[in-house]
């Protein structure tokens, strides 16, 4: 600890970072009944945190090593970081980077005269191959969070806090990815005022930290979820798994659309807009607030990151209402007459309604997809007791990911009932993910065999590193051994929603 304290107050930041702002988010406060304050990491250079402990480690390095160069592998704000502070100190650096990476990302590398090599998939391919590189050419290696000299200049924003502070905090949430962060702000704070609560953030599809922790080791995760880009990593560091077993008080996990609702809360509260990764603080202590009735506390939460690809918005916007549970979604089934749909409108009553799909059938029940603006969690169900009371069958699809990112743009048609030949073949559905680059969507097309008919297919870009579509397929019964050949082979993150319950209401054959 003593060490750990030592190199974060001598740590070497400002030559190139700044002293960034505590921030009292207003609107959060009001509403939480909390005093909620952000650190505005997102406002230094390169928008992200990361350059604190880039530069103090690189500004360490004798003059032999800054004349050989440097080598980092990051899909982004890291690279930054190190860009730019081999930029300040006259040094070639030479970043690593997934062929997965935005672009937007490589050309921000690209402006700050850094050399990119694209590199492997994921961020683990791309690690292997700059330690290759480094170690070929004989380039430092800028490791991203687990190295004593990172964390120590990552610590170097709890100084700030501790110093900004009118009173001390009762509890500081930190988004985790490696743990470089949390571990440089716990190992500071906690010397100094251990009272003070640390509290680490993870989306639920990358919780790396949250699950080694329980386990008491290191724990490798098999996938990992890339919404939250910046802090998608399959294993955290040795040295910041170590400082967190010993600092870090609590783990909060959250789900994307919370990530979604807590981007829309910064921007509103400072017209700012946070990468999901930033945002991961703020999503954290909203569901912490919630879950212990926490009340009239000092919080501050870390908006560490604001690298945001434009594209995303799209798909931000359409999820944040879900988070914080301000629109809910239903599938509802009334009588194929007149006045059914007049009587459902009455039980909706004043209510503002977000999406409403509806499609005339030959059938004796109409099925309506609808998004409803509801007032948390509680009125959602309440307004699924009032359908219910007025003997409206209806179904709460606000949690089910498949009518979430598809099914909302597709209701409208069915499977004939000539094609559907139970004896012949089977409609199966499954939602894929897949790496978003060139030639992957594709590759999934082509490997299929071509007695397989495509029955159902959606796509949608939504600006991540990561293709998500939902396929229906026609397989004969005698060919569903092969098709699970088929789903082994490709490797792709798959589910199967043949029995999903929105699917056969909206797009399932007539019975």
């Amino acid at each position: 600890m003593t060490d750990y304290l030592q190199k974060i107050l001598r740590a070497r930041v400002y030559d190139i970072a700044v002293e960034t702002p505590l921030d009292l988010a207003k609107n959060l406060s009001k509403r939480y009944k909390n005093h909620v304050w952000l650190k505005r990491e997102d406002l230094q250079p390169v928008f992200s945190f990361k350059l604190r402990g880039a530069y103090n480690r690189m500004s360490l390095l004798n003059e032999e090593e800054l004349s050989r160069g440097v080598i980092a592998s990051s899909a982004g704000n890291h690279a930054q970081g190190v860009a730019l502070s081999a930029a300040h100190l006259k040094c070639k650096a030479v970043i690593v980077m997934p062929i997965t990476t935005p672009e937007t990302k490589v050309k921000a590398v690209h402006a700050l005269d850094a050399e990119v090599v694209l590199h492997g998939e994921t961020y683990d391919e791309s690690y292997k191959e700059a330690l290759r590189i480094s170690q070929k050419e004989g380039l430092t290696f800028i490791h991203p969070f687990d190295d004593p000299e990172v964390i120590a200049g990552q610590g170097t924003i709890a100084v700030e806090i501790l110093r900004q502070c009118e009173q001390l905090p009762n509890a500081i949430y930190v988004a985790v990815g490696g743990g470089g962060l949390i571990s440089g702000i716990a190992a500071y704070v906690k010397s100094l005022w251990p009272q003070i609560e640390i509290i680490g953030v993870e989306p639920e599809d990358a919780c790396a930290m949250t699950d080694s922790l329980k386990s008491g080791q290191r724990v490798t995760l098999n996938d990992v979820g890339l919404f939250a880009d910046g802090v998608a990593v399959r294993e955290v560091g040795k040295n910041t798994f170590a400082l967190a077993q010993k600092y870090v008080d609590s783990m909060v996990t959250v789900s994307t659309d919370e990530i979604c609702a807590a981007i829309k809360d910064v921007f509103e509260d400072t017209r700012s807009i946070l990468e999901p990764a930033g945002a991961l603080a703020i999503a954290g202590l909203k569901s912490d607030i919630a879950k212990r009735k926490i009340d009239g506390k000092n919080l501050v939460a870390v908006s560490c990151g604001a690298n945001m690809n434009f594209d995303r918005l799209r798909f931000v916007a359409e999820r944040a209402q879900l988070g914080e549970d301000k629109e809910a979604m239903f599938a509802i089934e009334i009588p194929e007459k007149a006045g059914s749909l007049k009587r459902l409108c009455e039980v909706l009553g004043n209510r503002s309604l977000t999406e409403f799909s509806y499609r005339m059938a030959e059938t004796k029940e109409a099925q309506i997809f609808m998004g409803v603006e509801v007032n948390g969690l509680s009125d959602r169900r309440n307004l699924a007791k009032k359908f219910e009371e007025a003997g409206i069958s209806s179904l709460d699809l606000s949690s089910d990911e498949l009518s979430k990112v598809h099914l909302r743009h597709m209701v409208g048609g069915r499977l004939p009932i000539s094609v559907q030949d139970v004896h012949r073949h089977q409609e199966l559905l499954y939602r894929f993910e897949f790496p978003e680059r060139p030639g992957a969507l594709m590759r999934f097309v082509n490997t299929m065999r071509p007695e397989w008919s495509i029955s159902i297919f959606h796509y949608r870009n939504h600006g991540a590193d990561v293709g998500r579509i939902v396929v229906g397929v026609l397989v004969p019964s005698l060919e569903l051994q092969n098709w699970k050949d088929f789903l082994k082979e490709l490797g792709y993150k798959s589910w199967n929603e043949t029995d999903n319950p929105a699917y056969k209401l909206f797009l399932g054959a007539h019975s």
